[in-house]
């Protein structure tokens, strides 16, 4: 009995022991000992990694016409929009696959014109060939504030273009367009980066977005992930149905984006050679309209039917703008959800009802 007693007593002590030693070992030390500071240093770092992964954009924003983050400062550039030819004598146009934004739309006698949107492109020398504006052109371009470049117009675009609110650059009255011997008019004039800048300078017009500026698209956030349409149906291949140039966009895996097609050929850049292609496809359903001389005059606003096309996905989509001359159209799942685009760059139809859109 007397030795179980012992040994708990010697247990008791050295425990009490391990404990003063202990205590020592915390009183004597100091806030400055290497330990410490190895403890701070480690909770900092943790701290930082942990802000890095919740900021990964810290100090930039969205650009505007294609979702790509950038800085802030460049994501407040106003991007300009040029209209191009787009008829078989005008292939292959130069530097169209820089464009981040294209909206094709019907002109007179079933050819389309292109509205190509460029952001802080400062290299291209070589933009075009350009051609002249219709007023739905002009509507969609200021839906986005851009800075307008035309040559010409038709006559119905010019009390449009008459108005203030419209930043726009007629080729025929500034020299920053220029012709080329390779091609007969009117397929030959073209404009440059800087020429536009140029020409916008001497207007006095506006180069970042003002204050109150509607973004028309919301752009998925996420580097890494991708939207995918939940339910439509499966989209190869899309023709939107335009009967002179006869287009059509085929899903490219490699690289999830949809290569461009028209007169019965890839659709290649004059200048990087590249084939076109585009990550995400919306088609905006207009009702045909026409002025008696045969120009069209479809009305933008309102609502209406679409398509929203992109990861090799289809699905229907309601459109909606509330007024003609101000503020974005906007595109909508049957639930009343906006659509969020992929990053990257857009192909716009604005399509009559009466064409044979396909989704194959």
């Amino acid at each position: 009995m007397k030795k179980k007693k012992s040994i708990i007593i010697v247990v008791v002590c050295v425990l009490a022991a391990a404990g003063i030693a202990a205590g020592i070992y915390g009183m004597t030390r100091k806030k400055g000992s290497p330990e410490a500071v190895n403890d701070s240093t480690a909770q900092t770092v943790q701290e930082q990694t942990t802000q890095e992964v919740k900021n990964p954009h810290a100090g930039q924003a969205q650009s505007v016409i294609s979702g790509k983050w950038e800085s802030s400062e460049l994501a407040q550039q106003k991007a300009v929009a040029v209209m191009y030819s787009n008829i078989k004598q005008a292939m292959p146009q130069s530097n169209i696959s820089k464009a981040d934004i294209v909206f094709e739309s019907l002109v007179e006698g079933g050819i389309t014109r292109l509205c190509c949107f460029f952001e802080n492109q400062t290299e291209l020398e070589k933009i075009g060939p350009v051609r002249s504006c219709r007023t739905y052109y002009l509507l969609f371009a200021k839906e986005f504030e851009a800075n307008y470049v035309h040559f010409g117009y038709s006559e119905y675009a010019a009390d449009y273009l008459a108005q203030q609110s419209f930043h726009a650059l007629d080729g025929m009255a500034y020299c920053s367009f220029y012709r080329t011997a390779d091609r007969v008019a009117p397929h030959n004039a073209y404009t440059s980066w800087n020429g536009i800048m140029d020409s916008v300078a001497k207007k006095g017009y506006d180069t970042v977005y003002p204050q109150n500026f509607v973004k028309p698209f919301s752009f998925n956030e996420e580097d890494d992930k991708q939207i995918q349409i939940a339910g439509g149906e499966t989209c190869n291949t899309f023709y939107p149905g335009y009967p002179y140039n006869k287009p059509w966009f085929e899903y490219d895996e490699s690289t999830g984006e949809y290569l461009r097609f028209q007169f019965d050929d890839a659709q290649i850049d004059a200048e990087t050679g590249e084939q076109l292609s585009y990550k995400n496809i919306l088609v905006k359903y207009v009702e045909p309209d026409y002025y008696e001389n045969g120009t069209p005059n479809y009305k933008v606003d309102g609502t209406g039917a679409g398509l929203f096309i992109t990861n090799r996905k289809a699905v229907q989509v309601t459109w909606k703008k509330d007024s003609e001359t101000s503020g974005p159209t906007k595109y909508y799942y049957e639930d009343g959800t906006e659509i969020v685009l992929n990053q990257g760059k857009t192909y716009i139809c604005q399509v009559e009802t009466t064409q044979n859109v396909t989704v194959e």
